[in-house]
């Protein structure tokens, strides 16, 4: 099976959304971690350290992985004549990415290496990224 361009160019577009919003989550853990005090009440502080860092490229990964499998499985399905069979497909597809996200969920709780935080929030990334888009393109009559 050849990976059809449009694939190519979403998969492109939502790790390019997906990474700003990593970005954007890593400045406001910075800030966060430089204006709330050390002694702040009920020991509430926002940590910037390695964990971070790696909780959010591996919630990038995951998220972005996520869409491509997607993306590939909505192509395999549009070539399948069996209606049932499509359905099976994408079901199975499916179920399969939310296993994944799901051990992701649990890998950046139990593993001490990842910041729990960061690794969830980039996984809610490219579905604000979709709908950011399509606001922004309706706006332009397209």
């Amino acid at each position: 099976m050849k990976l059809q361009d449009a694939v190519k160019k979403e998969t492109g577009n939502i790790a390019i959304g997906t990474g700003i919003g990593v970005l954007i989550m890593f400045s406001v853990f910075f800030v966060l971690h430089l204006v709330i005090p050390k002694d702040a009440p009920f020991g509430w502080t926002v940590p910037f350290d390695y964990k971070v860092i790696l909780g959010g490229i591996g919630g990038f990964l995951v998220a972005v992985g996520n869409f491509f499998w997607m993306a590939i499985t909505v192509q395999k399905v549009a070539s399948i004549e069996d209606e049932d069979q499509a359905k099976r497909t994408m079901g199975v597809s499916y179920r399969y990415r939310t296993m994944l996200q799901f051990l992701w969920v649990i890998l950046a709780i139990v593993v001490p290496v990842f910041n729990l935080v960061a690794g969830i929030v980039p996984l809610f990334i490219p579905s604000f990224t979709i709908k950011l888009r399509g606001i922004l393109s309706a706006g332009k009559g397209g």
